[in-house]
């Protein structure tokens, strides 16, 4: 199979040379969880044993261990599903989830048991005309909704009549002031970023792109040119990252990423602790780990290259920042610890 092809099975992935062959435990995998590999993630996969793009997207026998806490929703979508396809966890702001694909099916998906179509039971994935038009009705009813994020899915992966359709309806709800799309299209499927689709985004509302990337080689010359076009158009963009072992939770990894970001005019904005989702486990970081590097960062790197470190805690309860704690207050004042570990004193004037 060559390599301008997605994989999307692990035939596919034998006959690229990326996995030797379909095990029976790498099949039991794949019977659960959802493979897709675009052409632009398969070139950079080198083979390697430690490769973290490969680690991303290529499944593997570790998914088949699943710790007792690890859930199918493990952030909580389900009781703040009020109709088909949004989620209202904030007041301010809706998740309105149009479709149940992605262009690649990361192997740490928080989503990874609703997308794809082991994860759609084999059914539609997109959202139906009747399901639309309701969560559509449900934000024209809710005032309190400042801000309306696409998710899904990739709703990138839309035609650009159908992502037009939904902006223009968005665009016409006089409460919705912010359209945000959150998307991993411009890194593994640069292509798709079109003129067209450009303009498919354009109305009233100001749009905000939050890109899901983990690794700075994944910001090739052909993701950086499709995030300039987003950009130059007008279109911010911010980053989101999932902080996973073996691909970025080294201080040089994550240093390299969040250059790469703002290089490419980029605001890194969220560094996600690991969701618990089944099968996830090798993926994970401990906080404490998480937090010593965001020390590393902080004086080391630029303040345009700082995330916020954030935890999404299961049951629906929202997310949480964990960002690591430089000052502390005592009786003789506050003891503030400086980016190299330096301890010193400050007495704040009353």
């Amino acid at each position: 199979m060559a390599k301008t092809s997605t994989a999307r099975t692990l035939q596919d992935l034998v006959a690229a040379d990326v996995i030797p062959s379909a095990t029976p435990a790498l099949q039991s995998v794949a019977a659960q969880f959802s493979v897709s590999i675009t052409p632009a993630m398969l070139t950079l996969i080198d083979g390697a044993k430690n490769d973290p793009i490969a680690a991303q997207f290529v499944p593997t026998e570790n998914e088949l261990q699943v710790h007792p806490a690890e859930r199918a929703d493990p952030i909580g979508d389900a009781p703040h599903t009020p109709v088909e396809g949004i989620v209202h966890r904030y007041p301010d702001r809706v998740l309105l989830k149009l479709l149940h694909s992605c262009p690649v099916y990361c192997r740490f998906c928080f989503r990874r048991e609703q997308i794809g179509q082991k994860g759609n039971k084999g059914g539609e994935k997109l959202l139906s005309s009747e399901a639309l038009a309701a969560a559509l009705n449900y934000i024209r009813t809710h005032e309190e909704i400042w801000e309306v994020i696409l998710s899904g899915g990739d709703p990138l992966m839309l035609s650009d009549r159908r992502l037009a359709e939904v902006v223009t309806a968005l665009n016409d709800i006089p409460h919705v002031k912010v359209l945000r799309i959150h998307t991993r299209v411009p890194v593994v499927d640069p292509a798709r970023i079109t003129p067209e689709l450009v303009a498919a985004l354009r109305g009233r509302l100001p749009v905000y792109i939050l890109l899901h990337c983990n690794h700075a080689r994944e910001l090739t010359d052909e993701a950086r040119i499709a995030c300039a076009r987003l950009v130059d158009a007008g279109m911010p963009m911010l980053s989101q990252s999932v902080l996973l072992k073996g691909v970025n939770d080294t201080a040089e990894s994550l240093g390299a990423l969040m250059h790469a970001f703002v290089e490419n005019r980029i605001k890194p904005h969220y560094l996600h602790h690991l969701d618990l989702a089944r099968g996830t486990g090798h993926f994970r970081v401990p906080i404490a780990v998480g937090q010593a590097l965001l020390r590393q960062m902080r004086g080391n790197l630029s303040g345009l290259c700082q995330p916020t470190y954030i935890l999404d805690l299961p049951g629906g309860h929202g997310k949480v920042p964990l960002t690591p704690v430089f000052a502390v207050e005592n009786e003789e004042g506050w003891l503030v610890e400086d980016f190299h570990g330096c301890s010193h004193t400050y007495d704040e004037p009353k």
